[in-house]
């Protein structure tokens, strides 16, 4: 295939601009990482996207037919990122969800990002966002397209080469996530810990598989509130999602740390994913 866009499975660029997508970020999105044709995780993607969707109350797209259109997508691509968003669909002005919304589903394919190897192997840099999250339970998890918060954070820094990452607090100071991962520690006592999303964050699909993992293994795992003490006496420290698998963090501020064996067995557990 050629195409770089398709719309409701049919070769396309444009959407209408009285889709509840664009007017009110009324929709969801899942970030794939295709490898030797293969989506990863692809079943717990497109389980959080028809979650979410009821979560947002309005119905999935077919999401049979989304994975076959997606599975279609990859079978020709070796190393790629398939972006698939679904809207509500078309409305007209104010907020009202209408009652008869047909959802719109979007396939973008995208090149896959050329990040230095070095940053899996000998970690990265984070610093502490001056954003902060908003706390709303009722889209804890969810992967919405209300992405405010995580453009501004990821717009505080210019310099890749010199970090790259972004931790995000809540108003209250608790460690929630990076801007585009979730975090990892591993406590001194060697407890696989990472923060709880019962009031804002995104659940991210490779965070999910990594505990789901960690407990089949019997690797100790607590899922509860992280302060940045927390982060600064942690023994190992690593971030993940679906397309980087898992980034060692070897520096937060003036905070430093090893790359322990523990990061190295998560990374190669996201490797099998």
């Amino acid at each position: 295939m050629n195409s770089r866009c398709w719309i409701n499975g049919e070769t396309a660029t444009y959407i209408a601009a009285d889709d509840r997508g664009l007017q009110y970020g009324d929709g969801l999105f899942e970030t794939m990482s295709v490898r030797a044709g293969r989506i990863t995780l692809l079943d717990a993607h497109l389980q959080r996207l028809e979650s979410g969707c009821q979560r947002l109350r309005f119905a999935p797209p077919p999401l049979q037919t989304v994975r076959q259109h997606l599975n279609a997508i990859a079978h020709s691509q070796d190393r790629a990122i398939l972006k698939l968003i679904v809207t509500r669909g078309r409305g007209g002005r104010g907020y009202r969800p209408p009652v008869d919304a047909q959802p719109n589903w979007i396939v973008t394919l995208h090149d896959w990002p050329t990040y230095p190897g070095r940053w899996w192997h000998d970690g990265i840099r984070l610093r502490v966002c001056e954003t902060v999250l908003g706390a709303n339970p009722a889209f804890a998890g969810l992967k919405h397209l209300n992405r405010l918060e995580q453009v501004m954070a990821r717009a505080e820094w210019q310099d890749a080469d010199d970090i790259q990452e972004g931790l995000m607090l809540d108003a209250g100071g608790a460690v929630i996530e990076g801007t585009m991962t979730n975090v990892f520690a591993v406590g001194t006592d060697g407890t696989f810990i990472t923060p709880q999303l019962d009031s804002c964050g995104v659940a991210g699909v490779m965070r999910h598989y990594l505990i789901e993992r960690a407990g089949r293994d019997g690797v100790p795992v607590q899922v509860g509130r992280m302060t940045l003490d927390d982060i600064h006496n942690a023994k190992e420290l690593f971030v993940c999602n679906s397309v980087i698998g898992v980034w060692p963090v070897r520096r937060v501020d003036q905070h430093e740390f090893p790359v322990g064996e523990m990061t190295r067995t998560m990374q190669g557990w996201a490797e099998q994913a």
